[in-house]
């Protein structure tokens, strides 16, 4: 039986110029002019999908820092991997971020960079031999800082930045913890028992090092209890700091703090379930705005933070 072929000759259509289009001519991106300030690279930005989030994210972060709110800058170790660690001391010296918060190797990382200006083995190299993770001074200056949080009732983050200092290191300038320290900004450090090399060694105080810890997550969920209308960034720790965000909005939300307008960022070269749950979108239901911005920390966070000093 032959099929009889449909009559478009009835199809329905409609007038373009009626309909509602998502994109519009006065969105789409502008040529570069040789000579251009930064700010005008920035409007030149397309005023859809990512190009549109990147002034967001920058005009809220400037907002915040305009009305003196919280802007708290949480990290995994990469970050300072990547050559980042100058941006964020300005954008403290600034007093644009209020609060430094990272996992277990951003301590790591900091303290090889102020101790010997670099940092990060060659861990494919290493491992076969098991040498990975067993440089001397790392284990010792950090379990050091672990015992002086412990003796002081201190937090991790702290202490590493004021044994960093009273060693006067060569590479002081380039230490999170350092400059946190000295200008008296929360650094805090959240970590997982078993996941950074300096656990491996055989001075290493399990106890103590978790008593620090958790002083930092109480420390880190003060500022938390005042983020209301401030800025939340999550920059590449896919796990630790989303889950240590969480916790703590529902505990300060439990104490009766206000918490409801608020912006979260993730910033990351790829989009992992729990920062796009537990820092993007959860959190931020009802007036918060929540932002993923797709891309590497070395082109991100510099954008962001030469838009901020252009805005302020």
């Amino acid at each position: 039986m032959d099929d009889a072929l449909l009559d478009y000759s009835r199809l329905k259509t409609y007038s373009i110029k009626d309909r509602q289009s998502k994109v519009a001519g006065r969105d789409f991106s502008a040529p570069w002019t040789k000579g251009g300030r930064f700010s005008d690279f920035i409007s030149t930005l397309p005023a859809i999908l990512a190009g549109n989030d990147l002034r967001s994210v920058i005009d809220a972060v400037s907002l915040a820092a305009r009305t003196q709110k919280q802007i708290c800058f949480a990290m995994g170790g990469h970050v300072v991997k990547t050559g980042m660690s100058p941006i964020l001391i300005d954008l403290m010296k600034k007093n644009i971020l209020t609060l430094i918060a990272m996992n277990g190797s951003g301590i790591i990382h900091d303290l090889e960079t102020a101790m010997v200006g670099q940092t990060s083995e060659d861990v494919a190299k290493t491992l076969g031999d098991g040498s990975f993770g067993m440089a001397r001074e790392t284990s010792a200056f950090l379990n050091q800082a672990i015992q002086n949080a412990k003796q002081k009732s201190t937090g991790l983050g702290k202490a590493v930045g004021e044994l960093i200092l009273k060693e006067n290191l060569d590479f002081k300038h380039l230490s999170l913890t350092a400059t946190a320290a000295g200008l008296d900004i929360p650094a805090t450090v959240h970590v997982a028992l078993g996941t950074d090399i300096i656990h491996m060694h055989p001075d290493f105080d399990g106890a103590a090092c978790g008593g620090a810890s958790h002083y930092d997550f109480k420390l880190f969920a003060s500022r938390i209890a005042r983020l209301e209308k401030g800025v939340f960034i999550n920059a590449g720790s896919a796990v630790i700091l989303p889950e240590v965000f969480l916790k703590a909005v529902t505990l300060v939300r439990n104490l009766g703090h206000t918490l409801d307008d608020f912006t979260t960022v993730n910033l990351d070269f790829i989009r992992h379930y729990r920062p796009m749950t537990n820092v993007v979108n959860r959190p931020t239901l009802g007036k918060g705005k929540g932002f993923s911005l797709v891309g590497h920390h070395e082109i991100l966070i510099p954008l962001i933070a030469a838009g901020v000093i252009e805005s302020l």
